[in-house]
């Protein structure tokens, strides 16, 4: 299926592993030029690298295929990177300045950690609200009035199955997720009558980068098998209907869905890829 993608440009913050890199990634398989994001330049620049190995790669390989553009040419996106931390607004400003004209902006970097919601400090809570709420907030006031005026573009952002289900142990993640499903609610009131969307994806329990690694150090500190241990995590939710961790690319491909024209009619939307854990309808 042709998703008329390439050309389009996207910004995908967080996106130097796990989720992000996934759904980069798959928009670069599209055509689309992206730019990619992370707190740390060398990690950045090692991100963009790979993602243009495997840009190139695919190119490759559709030649080779014999699948080519008008110019009889097989498409390689065009890959960048800048480096910013989302919990300084002024790192943000910079990165606004620099970034240009955007077709595409995917909402993705966040934090998230289990603890008790009485050792959670004021601090921490602003921390939690200026990476996972105000990020979106800040790309998509500077983003989406150039949308507006050109005529078309794509806002998503990607929350969780915990802004829905908030869990005890992650009131403050939740709480933050609750605020970015409603930032992108009322975003999506301001694009009335144009091609402009502004979407949600609600993911389920996923197995990114960040996870992994947790659960590795998990699973090392009580000596288990990290498979067995990751087995028996998601073994304890009661809901899912996948019964396995989600991949982070099952997480892209819906996003480079609603990114694409082809999904112009669905609009101020939050869209489940969450395995079938949330057990009640929006």
């Amino acid at each position: 299926m042709d998703l008329h993608l390439a050309g389009k440009r996207a910004f995908v913050s967080g996106s130097t592993q796990g989720i992000g890199y996934a759904i980069a990634r798959a928009l670069a398989g599209e055509g689309v030029s992206v730019v990619i994001n992370g707190r740390d330049a060398s990690r950045v620049e090692q991100a963009v690298r790979a993602l243009r190995a495997e840009a190139a790669e695919a190119a490759e390989a559709a030649r080779t295929a014999g699948v080519t553009d008008a110019t009889g040419a097989a498409e390689v996106a065009e890959i960048g990177g800048i480096a910013a931390d989302f919990a300084d607004p002024a790192q943000v400003e910079r990165l606004v300045a620099t970034l240009g004209e955007v077709d595409i902006l995917v909402n993705n970097v966040g934090l998230f950690g289990v603890t008790p919601f009485g050792d959670i400090r004021d601090d921490d809570w602003q921390r939690y609200f200026d990476v996972n709420v105000m990020s979106g907030v800040r790309l998509s006031r500077a983003l989406l009035p150039g949308m507006l005026t050109r005529g078309w573009g794509r806002v998503l952002f990607i929350g969780s199955e915990s802004g829905v289900n908030v869990p005890a142990d992650m009131v403050h993640y939740g709480a933050t997720k609750a605020a970015m499903l409603a930032v992108g609610n009322g975003l999506a009131k301001l694009t009335r009558g144009t091609a402009v969307t502004v979407n949600s994806i609600l993911g389920g329990p996923t197995y990114s980068d960040g996870v992994a690694g947790a659960v590795d150090g998990l699973a090392e500190t009580q000596g288990l098998p990290a498979a067995d241990l990751k087995a028996a995590i998601i073994g304890g939710n009661s809901t899912t209907l996948l019964e396995r961790f989600i991949e982070p690319t099952e997480i892209a491909n819906l996003a480079v869905y609603l990114a694409s024209p082809v999904s112009s009619a669905t609009n101020g939307a939050a869209v489940r890829a969450d395995g079938g854990v949330l057990t009640s309808t929006l």
